[in-house]
């Protein structure tokens, strides 16, 4: 099982920030307890809230998300728009608690903030809802249900901003801005001030020593599908730092990175992904990645590690995915998995996989999976303090079978899973043989909602197995479930030694 050692990538990120720590205190201490920035001239926002904090009102940005589990393969075509509907979201610094109120267009009956592990109770007053937040954290607010959701993202204050005219910087500032898809260079910072959108996309290949930063938004609504290449995607490079910034409908997977060593996400917002395959942060053939303290709306798989292998991919698939964790997230998945690794799985190895402190706080297909399609080894894999939502009612997910087909929910009693082990060959999968799975660890998996979800753990054959896993203190609304009859898992054939501890 994964130990202490895994705290050994923190060590690159240390070294890095090093020298900035010093003045990181003072510069925070300096900072204001609230900072809020303007909306640019001529950017669209949401007028179905009126959004103050702290007394200070705070625009209200529009996005596009899913309204419906309705899906279709790539390549397909463009998502048509009745499937979708708008919401909301809004962002801020802060440094001390603050009191949050949203008026609305009409009377609300509920008021929800998600994740609900926050404790946060609205108060509801009419068209007024109110709320204190005690720190920085992404949350949802559900008026009367999850539909036409507000997506509120209060980040710590921002520190270490560069200076616009430093060498290797290219700054963009509050106001709209259009440079279509950017290549990074070497050594070069991007930075997104607070107020500021900007329409485009940002790629890189083999380039190290780069920061993407700020607060300000990159949007990638421009492009059609498949031609951008998703908000932020990198291949073959080392050093990066991602860190702040909010990301609005990708035409694809929305931050990728393959073939990668030596990252850091941190802080970014993930919002407005409602198109076919819309991913949220996908790892491939990676390591020595950290992904924290990130929220993520998606319309696919939200985060996961993938093994590719495709024509035209410099052979990432010859290259370990491993050394990746996962913390602090907030997950909303629309369609897909949750925190997921494959389904392609086209690797030596995927190993020293950690989720944890996480919220799924909606679920569509599984929230916990590994779905193993290749000939990868995949060992010593954690899921840890991870706090799954249930909703009282699940749409059925669906395929759409031809254009124009609209959308028909089916049956009402439909209910994704929670903890999911598969080895198999899948659509995706690109290696001719199987791999096996190793040392797995499910522990404190908390699940509220009406009911239990169910889980299942299966190999492939005798020689491509399912050997040495964990669930260790897995509860359903508190209670503690001992064994894989209470815990709903099946566990079929080819898997060996799984084991409950409370």
């Amino acid at each position: 099982m994964i130990g202490s050692s895994v705290l050994w990538y923190l060590v690159p990120a240390l070294l890095l920030f090093a020298a900035a720590a010093f003045a990181a205190d003072a510069a925070a201490q300096a900072a204001p307890a609230l900072s809020v920035a303007p909306a640019p001239a001529g950017e669209a926002l949401s007028d179905d809230y009126k959004l103050t904090v702290g007394g200070i009102a705070v625009p209200v940005y529009a996005c596009r998300v899913s309204a419906v589990p309705f899906n279709q393969v790539w390549p397909g075509y463009q998502r048509p728009l009745d499937q979708t509907e708008m919401a909301g979201f809004a962002y801020w610094d802060m440094r001390a608690p603050v009191e949050v109120a949203i008026r609305c267009k009409r009377a609300i009956g509920s008021a929800l903030v998600r994740p609900q592990s926050l404790g946060i109770k609205a108060a509801v007053d009419g068209e007024r809802i109110s709320f204190t937040l005690a720190r920085p954290r992404p949350v949802v607010v559900e008026l009367d249900g999850p539909h036409n959701a507000l997506h509120l993202f209060a980040s710590p204050s921002e520190e270490n901003a560069p200076k616009p005219d430093a060498p290797n910087v290219r700054c963009f500032g509050p106001g709209v801005h259009r440079p279509g898809k950017m290549e990074l260079q070497s050594n070069q910072t991007v930075y997104l001030a607070a107020g500021a959108v900007v329409y485009g996309c940002l790629s890189g290949k083999g380039v190290s020593n780069v920061r993407i930063c700020g607060r300000g938004i990159l949007d990638q609504s421009q492009f059609e599908r498949g031609k951008g290449g998703g908000a932020i995607k990198l291949q073959d490079c080392s050093d990066i730092v991602i860190d702040g910034i909010v990301m609005r409908d990708p035409d694809v997977w929305c931050l990728s990175l393959f073939g990668c060593r030596q990252a850091a996400i941190t802080n970014v917002k993930l919002i407005g992904l409602w198109r076919y395959n819309a991913d949220g942060i996908d790892i491939c053939n990676s390591e020595n990645i950290t992904v924290r303290d990130c929220f993520v709306r998606s319309y696919d798989d939200s985060l996961v590690v993938k093994g590719l292998k495709w024509k035209g991919n410099d052979s990432y698939h010859e290259r370990p995915a491993r050394h990746i964790r996962f913390s602090g997230c907030v997950l909303w998945n629309d369609w897909g998995r949750a925190a997921e690794i494959g389904a392609e799985t086209s690797a030596p190895e995927v190993s020293d996989v950690v989720f944890e402190d996480c919220d799924v706080i909606h679920n569509t297909h599984i929230a916990l999976d590994i779905q193993h399609g290749d000939r990868a080894a995949v060992r010593d894999i954690r899921f840890q303090d991870i706090r799954v939502e249930v909703d009282q009612n699940n749409p059925r997910p669906r395929m759409q079978a031809k254009p124009g087909e609209t959308y028909a929910p089916g049956a009402p009693n439909y209910s994704p899973e929670l903890l999911v082990i598969v080895i198999q060959k899948n659509f995706y999968s690109q290696d001719d043989q199987r791999g096996n799975v190793r040392d797995v660890l499910f522990k404190n998996i908390l699940v509220t909602g009406p009911r239990m979800l169910e889980s299942s753990f299966r190999g492939f054959d005798p020689e491509h197995n399912v050997g040495g896993v964990t669930v260790e203190n897995l509860r359903f609304n508190g209670e503690l479930l001992k064994k894989a009859l209470d815990a709903h898992i099946r566990i079929g054939n080819h898997v060996q030694d799984v084991l409950f501890k409370e």
